[in-house]
């Protein structure tokens, strides 16, 4: 062999190796993470859902990767931002609310969804049963919208002379303020409560709500659940704090930041169990044939140094059973 083909055949092998050993690297698979509200309020959150994929062998940056969207608090934005994430082919997206579920279900029947449910999942359209959910959908149900009659126990309990009570709505959630209402509304009967909706979809009409608290004067403030609502949690701790108004939450967001009181499941491990169920879909499990979690710890959490600044005395019964007494 002459010198010249040996220095052309050992330069083309040096370029074949290179090429060779890239296309045995196994591609990164990508999870399109899809939220209705700003990432500054989700970062316990975010964590809770990168231990779930922690739990199933998954590292974001070694070996899988995440594409984050959020709709900062703009239902409208929804559809789109669901269908940039299927346009980039992702193996599964993880819907982060209701109306983010609603959005994607309607835009893919392919990809995998691991939603996050605060009320019924069948009732929604999610899935066909919650032990075989069929279809391209499975998640996680924290009850957070059973539980409006039992909040607003809580919430008279701690101000039993209450007769009116101001529920606080975002009505551009319209799925999931109309069931808020029928259960507040359902619950208050029986308790022989007043109600007063007051509607909010801004952080404008969060004022000017609790301006219309000041003319009414209502006995206590039950705050309904939605996702923009839960966005404003400092406004709004704030206000009811500036106006002596003792109020009810969902999360314990609120009440670690000076809200009186919150009832809920845990949110954070609910993140968790969505990450572990990404991942799990990942190593080639398929939603139709995993059964939707149900949440099964609820916290109640009392802020107690609230509840002394608004002249309020919280049952020892109630102090006993709660999960976290803040002082």
């Amino acid at each position: 062999m002459k010198r010249r083909e040996f220095i052309t055949m050992l330069g083309g092998a040096a370029v074949a190796w290179p090429v060779a050993a890239t296309a045995q690297q196994p591609v990164m698979p990508v999870i399109g993470f899809l939220a209705a509200v700003s990432p500054d309020s989700y970062s316990e959150r975010v964590r809770g859902f990168r231990q779930g994929l922690k739990d199933t062998g998954y590292v974001e940056g070694e070996n899988v990767a995440i594409e984050y969207r959020w709709a900062e608090s703009q239902f409208d934005r929804l559809p789109a931002l669901a269908a940039d994430l299927v346009r980039r082919q992702v193996a599964v997206i993880a819907a982060l609310s209701n109306a983010v579920a609603l959005a994607v279900k309607a835009t893919t029947t392919t990809i995998p969804i691991v939603f996050i449910a605060t009320e019924d999942r069948v009732k929604l359209g999610f899935v066909a049963s919650v032990a075989r959910p069929g279809g391209n959908a499975t998640g996680i149900n924290f009850y957070s919208g059973e539980l409006t009659a039992k909040r607003l126990e809580l919430l008279r309990e701690v101000v039993p002379a209450a007769t009116r009570v101001a529920v606080l709505v975002n009505p551009t959630n319209a799925m999931t303020t109309e069931s808020t209402l029928r259960d507040v509304q359902s619950a208050a009967r029986a308790m022989g409560l007043q109600i007063q909706v007051v509607n909010a979809s801004t952080s404008h009409e969060i004022n000017a709500a609790f301006a219309t608290f000041v003319r009414e004067r209502p006995d206590a403030l039950f705050v309904g659940l939605d996702v923009f609502l839960n966005n404003r949690r400092a406004q709004r701790v704030n206000l009811a704090s500036r106006y002596t108004l003792p109020a009810i939450f969902s999360n314990r967001d609120f009440a670690e930041i000076g809200g009186l009181m919150s009832y809920g499941s845990d949110i954070k491990d609910a993140y968790r169990q969505v990450g572990v169920y990404v991942g799990r879909i990942l190593k080639g499990a398929k939603p139709a044939e995993l059964p939707v979690v149900q949440a099964s710890k609820f916290e109640l959490v009392i802020n107690a140094e609230t509840a002394r600044m608004l002249g309020l005395t919280v049952p020892p019964s109630l102090l006993a059973t709660a999960d976290e007494v803040i002082e």
